[in-house]
This record gives structure tokens, sequence and C-alpha cells, in this order.
């Protein structure tokens, strides 16, 4: 355990009324702190006491909304992959320029650390635009740091799920397909692994990150601590539901998630073309001194 950090002011949690978001927003509050969600829309799951309209593509709106915070999480833009990837300029826009207003918001106040919430699939070249703004975000903020001396602590979450339905709680639609229609459609073949974490224990866990100045600058990951392949989970459910139950696997779509692990390393191969004949470095210098002796005749 670091050390503590003490927190009195206020905090601002962008994309607070989102599916991680709000968990994060209600334990704050519960947690006895001055929290507040900021969003473009309400949600019944965070009370309007708490509530700031926002869009974080507005820069005057989002200087407003930090002018006096203390401490500012960003939970905001598309965290849904196959969304991402059918719109690919808003998810840039809100992805990265919008992290970028929030940072310009902050820049100039007196906030002691900046949270974001990137994703496990930051490091993974499958997850097209989305995986691409993450880690470009992540990439700006280390650059707002080493230029202006940012605080910020990086949060890549990996699988999340909870009882909350929501477009980005892929469980639960499973879950709930399972239960309505009696059948599961998974469009891998079942193998892919996943270490799933539950929501309150997400939240719980980047409120820890959030108290402890141990993890200023640093990139934490958020998992489950139990590996299952997909297939083992489907016929979890399948069991607990005691009914039968259709799993059909049908092993195509499913080119952009990553199969066992995030991380991959690819770097990108380049060729070296070298001009032959060439101008040398000798001859280019007496052409630039001529050109500029020229120029002052």
């Amino acid at each position: 355990m670091g050390i503590v950090h003490e927190i009195t002011g206020k905090i601002i949690v962008f994309g607070g009324t989102g599916f991680l978001g709000s968990y994060v927003v209600n334990q704050l509050i519960e947690a006895g702190y001055d929290a507040y969600a900021a969003d473009i829309r309400e949600s019944i799951n965070i009370p309007p006491s708490r509530f700031i309209k926002c869009d974080i593509l507005n820069s005057n709106l989002v200087n407003d909304v930090v002018s006096d915070a203390e401490i500012v999480f960003n939970f905001a833009g598309y965290a849904n992959l196959e969304n991402a990837i059918k719109n690919p300029s808003d998810t840039i826009s809100l992805n990265v320029m919008g992290n970028i207003n929030i940072l310009e918001g902050v820049r100039n106040t007196n906030i002691s650390r900046y949270l974001f919430a990137s994703s496990a699939y930051a490091m993974n070249n499958k997850a097209s635009f989305y995986g691409i703004s993450k880690l470009a975000s992540e990439k700006i903020i280390e650059e707002y740091h080493k230029q202006y001396g940012l605080k910020y602590t990086i949060i890549r979450f990996g699988s999340i799920y909870s009882e909350q339905e929501s477009d980005n709680n892929y469980l639960f639609k499973v879950v709930k397909d399972a239960v309505e229609s009696k059948e599961i459609i998974h469009p891998g073949n079942g193998e892919e692994i996943r270490e799933y974490i539950h929501a309150e224990d997400a939240a719980r866990l980047a409120i820890n990150i959030l108290e402890d100045k141990e993890y200023e600058g640093q990139h934490i990951i958020l998992t489950g601590s139990e590996r299952f392949k997909r297939l083992e989970i489907f016929q979890m459910i399948k069991e607990i539901l005691g009914e039968d139950l259709s799993i059909k696997l049908s092993q195509d779509g499913y080119d952009n998630h990553y199969n066992y692990t995030p991380y991959q390393y690819q770097p990108s191969i380049s060729k070296k073309l070298i001009a032959n004949p060439y101008i040398d470095l000798g001859q280019g210098l007496l052409r630039c001194i001529q050109n500029v002796k020229n120029s002052t005749l």
C-alpha cells in the first residue's frame, strides 16, 4: 500500500452514466466523496443531483465542468468494439478528440489526478479503430504528463460484466438470450479465453487506484482472477438454468477479437529504399548555399 491520497474536493466522472462509469460514481458517493457524473444523457442509476449534462466534444462545457474539480475520470466515448468498427470517424472523434478536450480543460487547473479508462485492447491489432483510439489516447496523456506535469493513471479494463443491461455487457446479453430464447449463438469457436470481472469489483479497484498515490503515472490492468473459455461459461449458464439450451458456435465473424490474450507484438516492417545514383550530402549542401546566395543578390 502506497501513500493514501486525501481527497476532499469534487470528483468528475465523464461518461459517468455509462455501464462502468455509473458503478464508479455510485461507489464514490457511497464512500462519501463529492462525485458527479458528467455525460450527455441522464440515467436512472445516477441521482439527478449528481448529474451534469456535458458533451465532451464541446470544449467550453468541458472547461466549465472541470474548473473546480480535484479528480477527473474519463470513461466517455465509444466502448463497443463492433460499433466502433462501423463508425470510425465518430470513434476517433469521441475517444481521441473528446479526451484531448478534457485534457485541455484540466491542463491549467489544480487537479490531483487524471484517471483514464483504457482497454486491454489498446495493445491488440485486432481491435480496429477502438484499440487505435485507446492507444492514441494513452500516448497523448503520457505526453501531457511530459509537457505539462499532468498526474495520471491509465487503467486498462478487461472483460467486464454485471446484472445491469447495457450494450457493452456481452455476458448479460448471452444470459438474456439463454433465458428468453433458450439458445446462445456465438460467432467464435468458444475456445476464446476471458478473465471476467464484475463491474462492482472493477469500480472498487478503480477507486483503490485513485486513493493510492503509488499508482500515479502507472498503467494498470484490471481483469478477473479466473480464466474461462467462452464455451465453459455457456455450459455454466446451461447448468445453472437446468434447462435445455441450444449452444451454436458459428465460428465466423470473430476476427476483430482476441482468442487467448489481448497482448500482441507485431511491429510494422518497412523497406529501405536508396536512390542510385544520388546527390551526395556535400553536393546537396552546396546547392542550398548557392540558392541562399542567389536569393540575396
